[in-house]
């Protein structure tokens, strides 16, 4: 017989956690962010560093050699929605096993190719690890435990991919002391280093350990009235939607839309710095201005973590587009004419500040709306498909602006275009229904289609898909 102690962990469970003082929710978010950290320092912001040696290396033109790099953001939005549904299904641990193996098994192959075909399988394998390994894993886990500090928690977990792209120097040095053949593979070594303690701390939900989300403390006879290290709350309501009654509602096609928007103008980052060079920016300033984004991104989630669950995400998430919108028009705007008279510099700040900035408070707010809205019964799910949905317009991004350049000869162009298609963006976000209008909704589709396959009033009455 299973009993509940009052500092979360169930005896006669097969896996116990043991109690302590802090919640065992934050020690995920530690380890997920351990993750994301060295995912972001040598691949998602590290990978260029690796990019210019493999060119040099073997020749190969950089159109065939980047088009991996969009191969890799398809392919991952392709396979993003199973990873959710087998999350929902299976748990995290298992599926992480699966991911972290495989990505270190493709830095490690990618050290040893010798051709293009064999980079192009480096880079699926890696693809298919990171898919199962990294991102969606650590995001649903830890939406599964949090819910009035939801936001909070995958702010902090944003943020340390943010700090990732501080280490690219060091990699970047390593590159040149030891040669890219060595770095990729003590990569994947360091990734099962980082990630096999990591995938031993994920858990699905703190219900089955005995426990609530937030850390807060079951009633149990045992509970001395005014005891503070009991810390009681309301129990959480919460959504319980399905993925499929997910993909029938106009509001998860809506924040799906905007948020892809987002990454459209995000995924052209690569371009950053060539495109300021066009500009008639220095080399040393371009690359500079570039590197100071990646603090505004920081910054950005950071201040999710602050503000994310006190004040209303949706308009949060707005400003977040609103900013990011002013960072993208800045760019091409940089050393610009307007009506005769030359912008010079000035509004490479306003670039730099906020760019950045919106984008990285995007991330953890779409997350945690999708969680509110939606609840935890299949937000694997939900996230894969958002992903895929997202990952579409990543890869579009770089190629668009590729594309542009060609056409016209500058990336001005691209950008503004660019800037005018996230815009669109901010009203999308802020028209977004209310929680209590998707979750009417969700009930009454669940009464239709009750209904129409034979069931009684009474009986969809009994089950509603709200949850305590």
């Amino acid at each position: 017989m299973q009993t509940v102690c009052r500092y979360g962990w169930t005896e006669g469970s097969r896996t116990k956690i043991k109690p302590g003082n802090i919640f065992y929710g934050w020690w995920i978010v530690a380890a997920g962010g351990a993750v994301q950290l060295y995912t972001s320092a040598v691949f998602w912001r590290g990978f260029a560093v690796f990019f210019g040696p493999i060119v040099e290396t073997f020749g190969w033109s950089r159109g065939a050699t980047a088009a991996a790099v969009s191969l890799q953001r398809v392919e991952g939005g392709m396979i993003s929605p199973f990873v959710g549904t087998l999350i929902d299904r299976y748990g995290p641990r298992k599926v992480m096993a699966f991911g972290v193996t495989m990505t270190g098994s493709g830095f490690i192959m990618m050290s040893f190719v010798q051709s293009l075909w064999q980079f192009y399988l480096a880079v699926i394998v890696l693809t298919v690890g990171m898919s199962f390994g990294t991102f969606i894993v650590f995001v649903v886990t830890v939406g599964n435990w949090f819910i009035r500090r939801r936001a909070r928690a995958l702010a902090v977990l944003m943020s340390t991919s943010a700090i990732g792209g501080i280490t690219i120097p060091l990699l970047s040095a390593s590159v040149d002391w030891f040669g890219w053949r060595q770095v990729i593979f003590a990569v994947g070594i360091g990734f099962w280093v980082v990630g096999f303690p990591a995938m031993l701390a994920m858990r699905r939900r703190p219900e089955e350990y005995g426990m609530l989300p937030d850390g807060d403390a079951p009633s149990t006879e045992g509970d001395v009235p005014g005891d503070p290290s009991a810390r009681h709350h309301r129990p959480q309501r919460e959504a319980s939607i399905t993925a499929r009654e997910a993909l029938k509602m106009r509001f998860f096609w809506q924040l799906a839309i905007a948020a892809s928007l987002g990454q459209l103008v995000s995924s052209t980052n690569l371009l950053h710095v060539d495109a300021l060079t066009d500009f008639g920016v220095g080399g040393i300033l371009a690359a500079s201005a570039v590197g100071v984004v990646a603090v505004g991104d920081l910054l950005g989630r950071v201040g999710v973590g602050i503000f994310g669950d006190r004040l209303n995400k949706r308009y949060l998430l707005a400003g977040a587009f609103s900013v990011q919108t002013l960072g993208v028009v800045a760019l091409p705007l940089v050393n610009a004419e307007v009506m005769g008279i030359s912008l010079g510099l000035l509004p490479l700040p306003v670039f730099v500040a906020c760019f950045g900035l919106g984008f990285g408070a995007s991330i953890p707010l779409r997350l945690a709306i999708l969680a509110d809205y939606f609840g935890r019964r299949s937000y694997g799910s939900i996230v894969g498909i958002t992903s895929t949905v997202s990952a579409g317009f990543a890869a579009a991004g770089p190629l668009f602006a590729g594309v542009m350049f060609d056409l016209t000869g500058t990336y001005r162009v691209a950008f503004l275009v660019l800037g005018a298609l996230l815009v669109t963006a901010v009203p999308m976000t802020i028209l977004l229904e209310s929680q209590g209008r998707v979750a009417a909704q969700a009930r009454r589709a669940i009464r239709r289609s009750r209904l129409g396959a034979g069931g009684s009033a009474s009986a969809m009455e009994q089950e509603p898909p709200l949850q305590h």
